[in-house]
């Protein structure tokens, strides 16, 4: 008997903590793509030829900048590509 209240705590406390690491992950995975297609927007709208920069690479760095930071990771990678830090 007691051990039936053990796996009902057991699989309540497995729950919650799925629950927090799911939430989590799609919060990640949203703002990853929301990144990622704000560099492509930018590239297919030329943004960057019409202030006299070339499109911005798809380097690793720069796709891990966005997966990571999203669309602060973005606005980064624009930003040290205008100042021609993009040496990367």
């Amino acid at each position: 008997m007691n051990y039936d209240y053990a796996v009902l705590a057991a699989g309540v406390l497995i729950a919650v903590v799925l629950f927090f690491v799911l939430k989590d992950i799609t919060k990640l995975v949203v703002n990853s793509i929301l990144g990622l297609l704000t560099i492509f927007l930018v590239n297919i709208a030329s943004i960057m030829e019409i202030m006299g920069r070339p499109d911005i690479p798809y380097s690793l760095v720069n796709v891990l900048l966005c997966i990571l930071g999203g669309i602060p990771g973005a606005l980064i990678v624009i930003i040290l590509h205008l100042l021609g830090l993009e040496g990367f």
